[in-house]
């Protein structure tokens, strides 16, 4: 089940800005007595995914200039993200990286940090109108500029998406990270997740995603798993790199 989410103004300088976002991203606008619900929130220079249920966590937004975050930026690379190693990424090659499942673009920042062209792939118009603007501050900052230019956001479906590529516009690696319904009886997600839960649902198919990712990708497909749980349904993954909570499926294509 998902929700509906409306633009609503957190600033008094907003209106301007909620028209071209609604415009762009064909996003509906609060009315004066909409009930509570999932906003996004547009004003005070950026833009937010948020509640506005009484008790609700606070809002989200996508963020590459997070002081912790810029840390790892910083550092990003095989030997620190098992994720930069999954994709492939060593001295002299960085394969070009479709993340199929764009999210808030932490992940895809990671590749970009270590020198990987990125295309970011978001079906949610809510989460590409959060992608946009958070990579529109990235470019504008000094410190994630080099990093932003690396990364290309794709409002779209990935199946389809990537079923249209033509032969030479495959990737090299398509990386998946899909987003599963929560686990009975498991503890409540962390904010982010809770937000974004209430707005996509989970992934419909991921193992879908998976064959169309393998059909077009040319060195390798990587997805990113809960370390505890299964793979995804289909062929087995050739390897897996390991990690504290995570761990990435890696499946290699012939030549």
């Amino acid at each position: 089940m998902t929700e509906q989410c409306y633009l609503a103004p957190a600033s008094e300088d907003a209106d301007a800005q909620i028209r071209e976002l609604a415009r762009r991203w064909s996003l509906p606008v609060a009315a004066p007595d909409q009930p509570d619900g999932l906003r996004l929130w547009v004003g005070n220079g950026a833009v937010q995914l948020g509640d506005s249920r009484p008790g609700a966590p606070g809002p989200i937004r996508a963020d590459f200039l997070d002081p912790a975050f810029l840390r790892r930026l910083a550092t990003a690379g095989p030997t620190r993200e098992g994720l930069v190693r999954a994709v492939g990424a060593r001295r002299g090659a960085r394969p070009g990286v479709l993340d199929a499942t764009g999210g808030l673009g932490q992940d895809a920042a990671i590749l970009a940090a270590a020198g990987c062209p990125v295309t970011l792939v978001e079906r949610s118009p809510v989460v590409a109108a959060l992608l946009e603007d958070g990579l529109q501050r990235a470019g504008g900052d000094p410190r994630t500029a080099e990093i932003r230019g690396r990364m290309h956001l794709v409002a779209a479906d990935s199946t389809a998406y990537l079923q249209a590529l033509r032969q030479n516009q495959q990737p090299d690696v398509v990386y998946l990270d899909p987003m599963y319904a929560p686990r009975r009886g498991a503890a409540r997600s962390a904010k982010p997740m809770q937000h974004l839960q209430r707005l996509l649902g989970h992934d419909p198919d991921p193992p879908g995603l998976l064959e169309t990712a393998l059909a077009c990708a040319r060195q390798r497909v990587v997805v990113k798993r809960q370390r505890r749980a299964t793979a995804l349904p289909g062929p087995r993954p050739d390897l897996t790199i390991p990690g504290n909570s995570t761990r990435f499926d890696v499946y290699l294509r012939n030549g």
